[in-house]
């Protein structure tokens, strides 16, 4: 169940990013129209796993693109 939820908010958030670009952790939220960073860092995190995601910045400014 957790795993098909991760794959679900990753793809979500791969959307997001393929469409819109660079964003920052609150952006992606807003766009993904959740407040639980939880889900956030679920997707992140299999994004990150899969290979297919870049993190650039600073920890208190960091910003999340496609590879």
């Amino acid at each position: 169940m957790m795993e098909k939820k991760a794959g679900l908010l990753a793809g979500k958030v791969w959307e997001i990013l393929n469409e819109k670009g660079a964003m920052t952790e609150k952006e992606v939220m807003k766009e993904m129209k959740t407040r639980k960073s939880k889900d956030f860092y679920l997707a992140i995190g299999w994004l990150l796993r899969e290979g297919k995601l870049n993190c650039t910045g600073s920890d208190d400014n960091m910003k999340f693109e496609l590879k």
